[in-house]
């Protein structure tokens, strides 16, 4: 047993804290995130207090002064923690008391651990996901900044990863920037839904002080106060909402990151990533690794887990709070630093990408991948479209078994076996660069319109 004795609490407990649930109980390392944020909820706490003429003006006084004194501890590093304390909050406080002397003892009046915690971690929380909303619009714009030299850049389009259809690498690369830009909106609703003061909650039922929550609220920039105590020290909706927008967010990088990994293996070779962001092989000289983006798809893997984490830890929690709440900041920690993380150096890696136009081209030459243009050159002869898909099916076995490995290699009369209708202007319709510049429409792959599609999201970035 710790030599420690639970007067922390109050003298109803006889017994000293075990050791070894003192380790297991206390969660310090998590709390210091918080530890800025729990000093200016009591700042503002002590504020409301003496509003409320529960505090006189001089025990306000002399805890702001502490406080601040607190802060720039925390600040500089030079904070001591004391582990026996168990959470942030005992341990301001104690510095605070010593500090300021029995004014610091006052500051708890009017609420509990319960709805300061709440308040510390949603006032973390939206302090990083508005970074995290800013880096993600910079991230778009690295996107942004890599497609328009290539709007006119071909390259092989895909489904079920077989050639599909000629595309350019800038329409392909403006697809991950509208997908970022949803989480952009992810990121912002996530922060608006957890913009809500508990602070006067208190344990669960409120306090019986003449506390004013809506002062509270705005002097921490909050939208609101809490419209019921129960809920308020509870809900940790915000968490497995944030780990949910992380989630996707990684899913998105983690796309990209195995398409940057399948671009640059020499069977590919579309890409090649600068050599900041690649590793190499203790046993083989020659290798050249996009770890990077290896390692930005592995931790998609740990922040869905976060995720997971956040919905089931919630599932079965009885009204009002319980310890068990205290295991939904690692996840929430990690989520949002994995993410920021990620999505900073997907953002830096981005311009050091040197795209290898030449085979870009050369690989959408294969696959028959014009036949779709062959089959719309029909349709606009004068044939049912499903006839003209079911001709142009009959066109690509044909040049398959004579060895044509595209279409336009294939001679005019062997075309017109099966479609008579075919002339000499098909040729126009089964080259590559006609293909990408027929599909002008908004949202299209032509290249005036992936410009167009950059210019305007630069204009709704601001």
């Amino acid at each position: 047993m710790s030599a420690l004795s639970n007067a922390t609490w109050s003298p109803l407990f006889k017994e000293a804290v075990s050791t070894d649930f003192r380790d297991f109980h206390e969660c310090l390392d998590q709390d210091k995130r918080i530890a800025i944020y729990d000093v200016a909820a009591s700042k503002v706490h002590a504020r409301m207090l003496m509003r409320a003429g529960v505090l006189t003006p001089t025990d306000h006084d002399a805890i702001q002064v502490g406080l601040d004194t607190i802060a720039g501890e925390i600040g500089s590093g030079a904070f001591a923690w004391r582990k026996e304390l168990e959470d942030v909050h005992m341990n301001v406080e104690s510095r605070l008391t010593a500090l300021v002397g029995d004014a610091g003892k006052k500051l708890h009046t009017a609420r509990s651990r319960n709805d300061q915690v709440a308040t510390d971690i949603r006032l973390y929380a939206r302090a990083e996901l508005a970074a995290l909303g800013l880096e993600l619009q910079a991230l778009i714009l690295a996107f942004v900044d890599l497609a328009e030299p290539h709007a006119a850049t071909i390259m092989p389009g895909f489904t079920h990863l077989q050639i599909a259809q000629p595309v350019t690498f800038g329409h392909h690369l403006m697809a991950y920037a509208e997908m970022f830009s949803r989480d952009v909106e992810r990121v912002g609703q996530a922060r608006e839904r957890l913009n809500v003061s508990p602070l006067g909650a208190a344990a669960l039922a409120g306090t019986s002080y003449p506390i004013d929550p809506d002062f509270s609220a705005q002097q921490l920039g909050f939208s609101r106060a809490f419209r019921n105590s129960l809920d308020a020290v509870s809900d940790r909706d915000y968490v497995v909402d944030i780990c949910s927008a992380g989630a996707v967010i990684m899913g998105h990088l983690s796309r990209f990151a195995e398409e940057v990994i399948l671009w640059c293996t020499p069977m590919v070779d579309f890409i090649e990533l600068g050599d900041q962001f690649c590793t190499g092989s203790s046993i083989m000289p020659q290798k050249r690794n996009p770890d990077l983006a290896e390692l930005v798809r592995g931790k998609a893997a740990r922040v869905i887990g976060n995720l997971t984490t956040s919905v089931a830890l919630m599932k079965s929690q009885p009204l009002a709070f319980n310890k068990d709440q205290q295991e939904s900041k690692p996840p929430l920690t990690d989520t949002l630093e994995n993410v920021r993380g990620a999505v900073t150096v997907t953002t830096q890696m981005l311009p050091t990408i040197k795209v290898k136009a030449a085979n870009m081209r050369a690989a959408a030459e294969k696959g028959y991948s014009t036949a779709t243009d062959l089959a719309d050159y029909l349709v606009r002869a004068g044939m049912p479209f499903r006839d003209a898909h079911h001709a142009v099916a009959a066109i690509v076995g044909a040049a398959r078994d004579q060895g044509y490995a595209t279409l336009s290699a294939m001679p005019l009369a062997a075309m017109q076996a099966f479609a008579p209708i075919i002339s000499e202007d098909v040729v126009d319709a089964l080259t590559t660069e006609g293909s990408v510049a027929s599909r002008n429409h908004r949202g299209g792959t032509a290249p005036v319109q992936v410009r167009r599609a950059a210019a305007e999201l630069r204009v709704m970035l601001g």
